[in-house]
């Protein structure tokens, strides 16, 4: 009898041991470095930041976004054609597929969703690769269905050749790029049909225009915090620059012209200008060679955060100090002392 209830005993130390456990953080493991340029990075970049890896088993993580209300990440896996969702205390799970190509037929190419944001409304909306459009997920939040309405799809009549990133103007007009990387052949694509990478609006009546057709490989897109500059990354091995434009008081982007150009980064690091985000303050956390590079408004490269992977994208979130980055095969984060634009 007391055999068994010391065997009883130690069976229910054991269980409330595994429960506590469980109730633990899961462990985030360090990666990477930042590289400080400038001190005024200090006080956006805290002196102990770490990079943390948070997910990782990726082909290739994009297009990331931060839910304020069900406070979790939401990020594109592009060539599993899946989004994944990330959420403190629960890890990584699948949150839909397909995400980005709804055929049935067999095709090879980057299929999946890339740039990820939300509308006014607070419905996801997504660029798509592999149906060359960009689209609304016509389903809650959390209640997630591989359910789209097209918002954006052909250009004078021709189809897009594969929206890549996207950004909303408090009017409610949307700013898409439009690259070839989603097609099997991308730029020799004997499916392309428009002859020029574009950057294109979608009207708050639905009608498609062009913003600009001057860039060879227009990426990532951002606005300034007053919405009076817009942001484009170029990622072009020949001209890895990101470029800017003034916001007229019509809403039209004018006076392009060359903010950074990271050629000299792109010597010996590898990555090319890609997604970015803005703080509160202007500064832009833009992915390209080397890691996340960390701009001041004036152009000046303070620093960059290096995972040690090639990063393809970003989001504040969190409280807004957070920032999120998909990495390659990677999902990883670290805290700053700066804040994310809209927070």
């Amino acid at each position: 009898m007391i055999r068994l209830l010391f065997i009883a005993l130690w069976t229910l130390l054991l269980a409330e041991f595994a429960m506590a456990q469980s109730s633990q953080p899961i462990p985030h493991p360090p990666i990477g470095r930042v590289e400080r340029l400038d001190a005024s990075l200090d006080a956006l970049v805290p002196a102990d930041a770490q990079v943390e890896v948070l997910a990782s088993g990726y082909k290739w993580s994009e297009g990331p976004v931060w839910i304020k209300d069900g406070g979790y990440l939401l990020f594109s896996d592009v060539p599993n054609n899946v989004i994944m969702k990330w959420k403190e205390g629960e890890g990584a799970t699948e949150y839909l597929k397909p995400s980005g190509y709804t055929g049935t037929a067999p095709r090879g190419g980057e299929t999946g969703s890339n740039g990820l944001t939300i509308d006014a409304e607070g419905r996801l909306v997504m660029c798509q690769q592999g149906d060359r459009r960009v689209a609304r997920m016509d389903a809650p939040l959390d209640k997630p269905a591989p359910n789209f309405v097209t918002l954006a799809d052909r250009f004078q009549g021709k189809r897009l050749n594969s929206p890549n990133d996207l950004v909303f103007h408090s009017s409610g007009v949307l700013f898409f790029t439009d690259p070839a990387y989603g097609l099997e052949k991308q730029w020799t694509d004997p499916a392309r049909e428009i002859e020029f990478a574009g950057v294109h609006r979608v009207g708050t009546d639905g009608e498609v225009t062009l913003v600009t057709d001057k860039l060879t490989r227009p990426n990532g897109i951002a606005f300034s915090p007053d919405e009076k500059r817009l942001y484009i990354s170029q990622s072009d091995s020949k001209a890895p620059v990101w470029m800017v434009f003034d916001v007229s008081e019509d809403g039209d982007p004018v006076n392009g012209r060359v903010f950074f150009d990271s050629s000299h980064l792109a010597e010996d690091r590898a990555g090319s200008p890609d997604g970015m985000k803005i703080d509160k303050q202007g500064n832009l956390f833009a992915t390209g060679p080397g890691g996340v590079l960390v701009i001041d408004p004036s152009g000046k490269h303070l620093g960059t955060i290096i995972t040690g992977e090639r990063v393809a994208n970003c989001a504040f979130g969190d409280d807004g100090k957070t920032l999120y980055m998909t990495s390659n095969m990677f999902l990883c984060r670290i805290r700053l002392s700066t804040t994310g634009a809209g927070f």
